[in-house]
């Protein structure tokens, strides 16, 4: 196997790794008695992230090789997913987890090992790819893509994938024991984790490079907050971090929501298929995500930047006005289909060419570190703020019920609308970036 195939199999590994649970979680932990806890669940993604991936950066830069330490945070990651998955079937299926604190521990300590591995697996990746004399910007697209294509994958997989009575099976039917709603899509997480730590092992080396001692800010990106004496980064910076309030909300709770309609009085919705493939219909977005980073070029080069990230901010606001309109049966399912669509535009439109715009706002002494506050800002601050703000929400107007999360969905998607409608406008108003390179 030539080396871009095998870390195409690594980025597949990577993501599908998180793609088992990610999207999907919350239909488990209300049944495990943890369903008013799921904003915290995904807030914990946010949390780690705010430092993980610069700890363990900086590990891979001065002691352990990238390929190495991916892997060993994947074993580690991947053998506490497993113990989550062990509690869950202890508990026994439908049955509320006797040791809540356990399993939440558990999880915290999977996930703060497992984010910093998106950054490990570019860097293994980027690094190998230079040593073997190979283009970076040409070849590395079609090996990225093969991630979200793994994060598809197990998605699909968890959907269809039961173990009840009749043994192992695939179905697309209605059956509560399939993995999207028990602890099944921790053990396939977790035991995808342990095959990628054996993976890791056979990559070539990325040996360590002795580097210019640096002090303890630039190490850890600090300076780049000098960044906020600029008026037109400070204001990028804080709607990053408000747009970041949107990114997790449909990956917490789309699957709950979608789902619960297995509970209505209607028979044609509660036995419709998107009703019983949340999963499924729900990774339309990541196919979207895929096809939309090809659309970038176009679009920045038809509206510039300002336009692009405009475009996004509106997108979300379609993305959670669909689901407050649609229902999964025909033709209501269709509105959730576009929901679906337009999630790619609205995360990947901001999310790339935001990172453009600090790459070509920012003067290349601090790039690196500017990179390191949007992905803060955003997928750090921003994404934690919204996922807790939108759990509260959710608690207000819905409740568990049965084993589905019901209530009020009309009024959350709504609110989530209202919101990211108010920040686009207010983007559009005041945000009007120079052509200038800042500096700190």
């Amino acid at each position: 196997m030539n080396i871009k195939n095998r870390l195409a199999l690594m980025n597949f590994m990577e993501f599908a790794v998180w793609g088992a649970y990610l999207t999907c979680m919350g239909n488990y932990l209300g049944t495990a008695g943890l369903g008013a806890q799921i904003s915290w669940f995904y807030a914990l993604q946010g949390i780690v992230s705010i430092f993980m991936p610069t700890i363990m950066g900086i590990v891979a830069d001065k002691y352990i090789q990238p390929q190495r330490l991916l892997g060993l945070c994947h074993l580690v990651a991947g053998l506490a997913m497993l113990s989550c998955c062990y509690m869950g079937y202890s508990a026994g299926f439908g049955n509320e987890l006797p040791n809540k604190s356990l399993f939440i521990a558990m999880y915290t300590l999977s996930v703060a090992f497992y984010m910093p591995t998106i950054a490990l697996a570019n860097t293994v990746a980027f690094t190998i790819l230079k040593n073997n004399g190979m283009d970076t910007v040409k070849d590395f697209p079609p090996i990225r893509v093969l991630g979200t294509v793994g994060f598809i994958a197990t998605m699909w997989f968890v959907n269809c994938a039961a173990w009840d009575d009749a043994g192992f099976h695939f179905t697309l039917g209605e059956n509560d024991f399939k993995f999207q709603y028990t602890y099944m899509q921790f053990f396939v997480s977790g035991f995808l984790g342990i095959l990628l730590f054996l993976y890791s092992l056979t990559l070539p080396q990325c040996k360590l490079e002795k580097k210019p001692a640096t002090s303890l800010a630039e190490t850890f990106g600090l300076n780049a907050f000098k960044l906020f004496k600029s008026r037109t980064m400070a204001l990028f910076f804080i709607f990053s971090a408000m747009l970041g309030m949107s990114l997790q909300v449909t990956n917490g709770y789309a699957g709950p929501f979608i789902t619960s309609f297995k509970g209505s009085a209607d028979a044609a919705v509660a036995t419709s298929f998107a009703a019983n493939n949340a999963t499924l219909l729900t990774s339309i977005s990541q196919v979207s995500e895929a096809l939309c980073i090809l659309m970038i070029p176009f679009f920045l080069r038809r509206f510039g930047i300002k336009g692009v990230m405009l475009i996004s901010m509106f997108a979300w606001v379609f993305r959670f006005g669909f689901f407050g309109v649609g229902n999964p049966a025909m033709p209501g399912v269709i509105l959730f289909i576009l929901s679906c669509i337009v999630y790619g535009v609205a995360f990947d439109f901001f999310n790339v060419s935001g990172a453009m715009f600090v790459d070509q706002t920012c003067s290349p002494s601090i790039k690196a570190s500017a990179q390191g506050l949007f992905m803060l800002m955003t997928n750090g601050l921003g994404a934690t703020i919204g996922t807790l703000a939108a759990g509260e929400i959710v608690n207000h107007y819905c409740t568990w019920q049965d084993g589905y999360l019901v209530g009020d969905w009309q009024s959350c998607w709504f609110i989530f609308a209202g919101f990211a409608l108010v920040v686009a406008v207010a983007f559009a108003l005041v945000f009007h970036p120079k052509k200038e390179e800042v500096d700190v």
